[in-house]
């Protein structure tokens, strides 16, 4: 397990202990002794924790010290499964079936963005901008890392252009691009009633393209990459169980 991945699940464990027992961040950091700006980094993964920090916190948190170590070194959880891909590319309907194979649950990081925003996507592109989106979508990540050792997360497409939150993804997610042609795309997006690609756009398919090509290398990047062009979402969902290893 990588050491970025291994603070994560440390942190998931701190935070799901701390919540269990309806404490907060200040009560935690007051019993063992380590400031409340330590225990927000502890919970995000992002501190450093010695065995002496962690066994304090394991005190505080009314925890065996053997429940927060007690990790698989191979890897991150084999059964979180984040995918990636522009609209389109069959995220929403291969995570639910995924879903179902797996017997874990399914998620969308654009819904959760919009209930935090109480918004619309576009309502908030058009109000608080890219700026503001980035952050709630670093929030939400954190949010469903917190509550899920296993899950499907259907993330939205430009998550590759945000630097950090596409780092935290790939260290704690087994990460799935869901590629395909830009006709496919295109095909799938018109076929469930959405004609916002054409409206007021009579290039939208050739952005499409440009879009795919500019965010091809960074979605190549995953840990799988399956074509779906000429591939049916049953056919997907069964290659990425097989994959997984169940």
């Amino acid at each position: 397990m990588r050491p970025e991945s291994l603070l994560a699940e440390i942190g998931r464990r701190l935070t799901a202990a701390r919540q269990a027992q309806g404490l907060t961040m200040t009560e935690v950091a007051q019993r063992s002794g380590l400031s409340t700006r330590y225990l927000r980094m502890a919970e995000a993964g992002q501190a450093n924790l010695s065995l002496l920090k962690l066994a304090a916190l394991a005190r505080a948190l009314r925890q065996p010290l053997r429940e927060l170590c007690d990790l698989e070194l191979g890897g991150v959880p084999e059964q979180r499964l984040a995918l990636l891909g522009v609209r389109g590319c069959g995220k929403t309907t291969v995570g639910r079936q995924l879903s179902q194979l797996l017997e874990v649950p399914f998620f969308e990081l654009d819904s959760a963005i919009e209930q935090a925003a109480d918004m619309s996507l576009a309502q908030l592109f058009t109000i608080h901008g890219d700026a503001h989106y980035r952050e709630l979508q670093a929030q939400c990540l954190e949010h469903w890392l917190t509550q899920h050792g296993a899950g499907i997360l259907a993330t939205g497409g430009g998550i590759v252009n945000d630097e950090q939150s596409f780092d935290r993804l790939r260290s704690t997610c087994r990460t799935v691009w869901l590629r395909a042609s830009p006709e496919a795309h295109w095909e799938r997006v018109l076929a469930q009633g959405d004609t916002r690609p054409m409206r007021d756009h009579p290039r939208a398919l050739q952005q499409l393209r440009t879009l795919l090509e500019t965010r091809g290398a960074l979605y190549a990047g995953a840990d799988l990459v399956i074509d779906t062009t000429d591939l049916s979402p049953d056919k997907v969902a069964e290659a990425i169980v097989e994959w997984v290893g169940v």
